[in-house]
């Protein structure tokens, strides 16, 4: 626990020194969704319809990107390497990072649920619910971010993940069409797909669902999101050759 928390505490002192990562993380998000609130500004009904959605859909991005990223930059600089020649274990190592941008997470949800609430979205189930699920989805980029820096052998690379793996995603969760009207296959591949989860707790909460009507989502989410911790400890290597 003591080399969890020591890894954790390192690398949120580098994030902190990153203004730009953290403009990425808290900014980008809000920037985005003041943006869509803007343009429908004499519809407020959209952004009550498909704000809880967003509040999902963008923190798993930015969080996928800059975890990638920041994950693949210290394996290239050799910080990785030097630190698996200590007693330290991979399961201490993923662990702490993904309790850093766990951290982060944590911020970018309450300032963008606060910052959509602020802008007049209005949520008919609990807006706690809400924060839950932004939080989860943001945890699940991050996971997801440190498991697909191991395939990455530059940042590049890195970038080039987040297509192929959000992109799909963001196809075939039920924003562009509901689930049941797309081809058998494509529901079918939707079902196997985490972002599908997060859009239906969302769609489901700002209907006016409660606890009972999210929490089958949530656990998958919750699932993913060990799954993804799983494949990162499996997948660490010391560099990228």
């Amino acid at each position: 626990m003591n080399l969890t928390l020591a890894t954790a505490g390192r690398v949120l002192a580098q994030l902190r020194a990153d203004k730009r990562t953290i403009a990425l993380i808290i900014v980008l998000p809000c920037l985005l969704i003041g943006l869509i609130a803007w343009m429908f500004e004499d519809d407020p009904a959209v952004l009550d319809r498909f704000g809880p959605v967003l509040v999902g859909i963008f923190p798993l991005i930015v969080m996928f990107l800059v975890t990638s990223v920041a994950t693949l930059r210290e394996r290239q600089s050799g910080t990785l390497e030097r630190l698996m020649t200590t007693p330290i274990r991979k399961g201490d190592l993923v662990a702490g990072y993904a309790l850093a941008f766990g951290v982060l997470a944590l911020l970018q949800a309450v300032v963008v649920v606060g910052w959509s609430v602020w802008l007049g979205m209005d949520v008919a189930g609990p807006l706690w619910l809400v924060f839950v699920v932004a939080l989860l989805v943001a945890i699940l980029g991050c996971t997801l971010g440190l498991a697909a820096s191991a395939l990455a052998r530059t940042e590049f690379q890195a970038v080039q993940m987040m297509p192929a793996i959000v992109f799909p995603q963001l196809i075939t969760c039920g924003l562009l069409m509901p689930r049941d009207q797309m081809p058998e296959v494509l529901e079918w591949l939707s079902r196997v797909l985490p972002l599908t989860y997060a859009v239906d707790a969302m769609q489901e909460l700002a209907a006016g669902a409660e606890w009972e009507g999210v929490r089958g989502a949530v656990g998958v989410i919750a699932l993913f999101i060990v799954g993804a911790v799983a494949l990162g400890v499996l997948t660490l290597r010391r560099r990228t050759a």
